[in-house]
């Protein structure tokens, strides 16, 4: 596989230094590290990115994660490796990453499940690295970067 480009972030440095200071503010927001690359690993998933896949189970197996647990991302629901509150936000993760497939993208259940175990700063940093990471698939998936090519 070639990409069609550049990586965008080596084209639009000012754009990769956003997104990263975008990234160290949601982690102030509170979420536990691992959640967040659950997020990161789980909108990469639904997306296609296999890029960010790569990335960011490679980043939490460095930090500890479970082969049961990141091979069971994909499959959260139906696995019993995760947490009420890493339930929460992979769901949240899951609605605001497929705005388009509900009439209600986000529903109450959804949003009230999340604000159950995250108060408001989390919240926004779930909804800060949601945001961030589905700019990053796009950027990846457009230009079809290459799995592994990131760490060379």
């Amino acid at each position: 596989m070639q990409p069609r480009m550049k990586n965008i972030a080596i084209i639009v440095p000012e754009a990769m230094h956003a997104l990263h200071r975008l990234k160290e503010a949601a982690e102030k927001g509170g979420v536990p590290s691992g959640t967040l690359g659950l997020v990161e690993l789980r909108a990469s998933q639904i997306n296609g990115c296999s890029v960010c896949v790569d990335m960011h189970a490679r980043e939490l197996k460095k930090k500890g994660e479970t082969d049961e647990r990141l091979f069971a991302v994909a499959a959260w629901r139906d696995a019993p490796y995760f947490s009420d509150a890493e339930r929460a936000a992979l769901a949240f993760t899951e609605a605001l990453t497929r705005l388009s497939d509900r009439a209600d993208p986000l529903p109450d259940e959804i949003w009230n499940e999340a604000a159950r175990h995250y108060d408001e700063p989390a919240l926004a940093a779930l909804i800060i690295t949601i945001a961030n990471i589905n700019v990053w698939n796009r950027f990846n998936v457009a230009t079809r970067q290459v799995a592994g090519a990131w760490s060379n």
